[in-house]
Formats: C-alpha cells, structure tokens, sequence
C-alpha cells in the first residue's frame, strides 16, 4: 500500500508541474491553442499505456455512445475552462476552487443519482464552500472571469464524475480515452486555426511537450498507483495539489498567499477528506475515483 500512496503522491505532483506550464504559457498563446497542443502531446505519450487486451483502433466501439460522448465534451470543456483558470489567475485560487468537485459530486447525487446525504456529509459541503470564500473574499477583493472559469470547471468536474460512475465498469480505457482525445484535438485545433495560430518556436515547443509529458505521467502513475493501493486509500493524496500550488506558485509565479488564503486553502482540503471518509463509511468504497482526471 505505501508503494500505492507515493505513486498517488508522485501522480498528482505531475499534474501540478503540467498545470504550472499551463501558467507559464498563459499570453504566448491562446487558450485553444495550449489545449491542443496539450492534448497532443499527451495523447502521443497515452498512446502505449494501452491494456493488452484492448486496441486503440476499436476505441470507438462502446456499448453506451450517448454518455460516452457526453463524458468526452464535459472533459473538452473542463479543459478549455481549466487552462483559461490557470492563465488568468494564481495557482492556489484555481486550485481552491476547482477542489469544490468532490463537494458538489454530493450535490449533484442527492439530485441525479437520488443518493441519501447524511449530515456529516451536507457539514463537509458547507465547510468547503466557507474556505473557498475565505480564498477568494467576494467583496473584499476583485474576481475576475478566471475565477468564474475554474468554478464552472468545478461543476464539469463533478459532472464527469457522475457520469463515470456509470461508465467505468461498462467502457473500455481506450474508449475513453480515445473519444476525449480525438475530440479535443478536432475541438481545440479547428479553434485556434479559425481565431489566430501561433506556431510556436523551439523553446515554447519543448514546455508544450513537457507539458504533455507531465500530464501522460501522472495517467499512468495513477494507473500503477490502483494496483498497489486501493482507491478509498490514494484518494486523498489528492490535496496534495494544495501544498505543490503554494510552492510552484511562490517559486515560478511569485504568488504568495496570505494566512487567510492558507487557512481557506485547509479547511477546503478537510472538507474533501471528510467527503470520502464519510462515504467508505456509508459504502465500504470511496465513490469519488481518483483516476478520471476532468482534463488532459
């Protein structure tokens, strides 16, 4: 299980360095133009993590394509709205936000799934809204469509989760993956041909594919990570990104957050913990899957 935990651990690192070029690149290029790139290198990378019982040329067959393709736009927009966030504003803000998703999975099972919802698990939900308010102040502080960004991706997120509850037993890996990639790249790329193009020089080229590199790690380090530790065990090591979004940010952004924004950054990280302790809890199993990332 600790083999488990540090391949989680080292999983969720490699999405905060591939979220931090995101950043990095933010004003060099359009927003569909570092989601295509993104996806492209990424997916080059995806391309021979394959299962040996599937082939990526049957991708497209699936036994429920209404839902499969409904999970695959959710993920474009998810991006699209995920790379706007981390362009726009600090790390640790997007972050905040974009952790309500374990929360409003709550939310949204009591309404799609019918799901009973205990009180422990509406105190969670409220808790983490309180520390995303003490992260971002409303009133207190200007907001800026980054936040509005990352807050809608919140609700995609959450979205595709739901809908993966159904699928992740029926679809194979290389459908789902294929049908978002295929998508994305058709999406992001017609995009940015149709609004302006930069064709980008070595230097920027060698982050896109870092960035693609880092984004296909943490895929299959998740991937080795299930087969060492259970899912309600990895889980957590989600919010880790909390701890690797201060960092980055002070290192690479000069970012700093004050104590409030600390304080918020904890509170929303406990409430996500209560969520899944409450649901093993309830289920014996954590329904929030820690392996189908929003985006690529």
């Amino acid at each position: 299980m600790p083999n488990g935990i540090l391949l989680a651990l080292l999983a969720y690192a490699n999405y905060s360095f591939s979220d931090a070029v995101i950043k990095g690149l933010g004003g060099q290029f359009t927003v569909l133009e570092i989601g295509f790139f993104m996806t492209l290198f990424a997916g080059c990378f995806l391309f021979f993590t394959r299962p040996k019982e599937e082939r990526w040329r049957d991708f497209w067959r699936t036994g429920r394509p209404w839902a499969v393709q409904a999970r695959a736009w959710a993920g474009i927009a998810s991006g699209v709205l995920s790379v706007y966030a981390f362009t726009t504003i600090p790390l640790a803000e997007v972050y905040a936000l974009l952790f309500l998703a374990p929360l409003l999975v709550t939310v949204l099972s009591t309404v799609i799934l019918k799901e009973e919802v205990g009180p422990w698990r509406w105190l969670a939900v409220i808790a983490g809204f309180a520390g995303v308010m003490l992260v971002v102040r409303p009133g207190f502080r200007e907001l800026h469509l980054g936040h509005l960004a990352a807050f809608a991706n919140a609700f995609v997120a959450a979205t595709i989760v739901i809908l993966m509850r159904s699928l992740a037993q029926q679809e194979k890996r290389t459908t789902m993956l294929g049908s978002l990639i295929g998508y994305g790249l058709l999406f992001n790329g017609v995009g940015a041909a149709a609004t302006s193009f930069t064709l980008p020089n070595l230097w920027q080229l060698g982050w896109l594919i870092l960035g693609g590199l880092f984004t296909a790690g943490g895929q299959l380090l998740h991937l080795l990570a299930a087969k060492y530790a259970p899912a309600n065990r990895i889980a957590p090591t989600h919010y880790s990104q909390i701890v690797w979004a201060v960092i980055l940010g002070a290192m690479f952004f000069r970012e700093y957050p004050d104590a409030m924004t600390l304080v918020g950054l904890a509170v929303v990280g406990a409430s996500g913990l209560l969520t899944m302790v409450r649901e093993e809890v309830r289920l014996g199993t954590v329904r929030w899957n820690p392996f189908t990332r929003a985006r690529l």
